[in-house]
């Protein structure tokens, strides 16, 4: 069953001076899909209040991850989600859970672990946060729910070169899987990692910070020393022929202009390519096919 995009142009998770191009990326990537596959979540226009949650803008982002959940519950097959910032994950992860299949594991393609909580973060950008929230802790009604919720011994981190002494703390405590820059040249050790969880099914999110600044110029949150498009892909194409792939989300990028979007868009297109296809060989329910 072909993909569906379901793109999400949240900004209100961000916190660079550039946070709000990450809702004119998701649109730039957007128009470069095919419209009968492509769902787009309404994302409100005001910024938000934190409402006490210790999360910058909450009552948007609270607001976004309903509406995103309602567009995925009537997505049958396989839904690559297109952010805007990381919070657009969440959502797509819950969906994924929820639609069973076996045990999920979630590899998180990113220059940043997203392993804080609103008390121990400095800014109170829920784009720290995400990952947190997906294993089950963090603000109500943005964390994930006990029964969609994704164990941290399921996560498998990949490509974080910008790790604080929260996320340090939480990795070490339950024995996340952390692979360096480095290890993702060798899909291998992905997939082994992946295995290593106990998972039957995968979701990758791909925060395009993942790569190095040399290889996309629309990020904002550049970090030296990133793995490069055509390792990425290759990557993917590992996991997705080793696993089902139960879901997808991108996010991250910011072009600064529409003529730094237009020389971006073909490595994304490429990692847009790579996940679509992986998912073209598992049925609706997440299984691989007999035969």
């Amino acid at each position: 069953m072909p993909a569906t995009f379901v793109v999400v142009p949240v900004w209100q998770g961000a916190g660079s001076a550039r946070a709000m191009s990450h809702a004119d990326g998701a649109e730039a990537i957007r128009g470069d899909l095919p419209s009968a596959a492509t769902i787009v979540v309404d994302v409100p226009v005001e910024a938000g209040e934190a409402l006490e949650t210790g999360v910058r803008r909450y009552s948007a982002l609270r607001r976004v991850r309903e509406r995103t959940e309602e567009a995925l519950a009537g997505v049958a097959g396989l839904a690559i989600t297109i952010g805007g910032d990381c919070a657009a994950s969440v959502g797509a992860v819950a969906h994924a859970t929820r639609r069973g299949g076996g045990p999920l594991a979630v590899l998180w393609l990113d220059a940043h672990p997203d392993l804080h909580t609103p008390e121990t973060s400095s800014s109170g950008n829920f784009g720290g946060m995400t990952l947190r929230a997906i294993a089950g802790e963090g603000a109500e009604g943005l964390a994930l729910d006990a029964a969609s919720r994704v164990e941290p011994g399921r996560i498998v981190l990949g490509g974080a070169r910008s790790i604080d002494d929260e996320e340090e703390r939480f990795i070490a405590e339950h024995g996340i899987a952390l692979l360096e820059v480095a290890d993702l040249a060798d899909p291998a050790l992905v997939v082994a990692a992946l295995e290593a969880t106990g998972a039957e099914r995968v979701f990758i999110h791909v925060d395009l910070d993942v790569l190095d600044p040399s290889a996309l110029a629309g990020l904002s949150y550049p970090l030296p020393f990133g793995v490069d498009t055509p390792e990425l892909v290759a990557l993917i194409r590992a996991v997705t022929a080793r696993f089902p792939l139960a879901g997808a989300g991108i996010a991250g990028f910011a072009p600064g202009s529409p003529e730094q979007a237009t020389d971006d868009l073909p490595a994304i297109l490429r990692i847009v390519g790579a996940l679509a296809s992986g998912g073209s060989t598992t049925n609706g329910d997440g299984g691989r096919p007999a035969g």
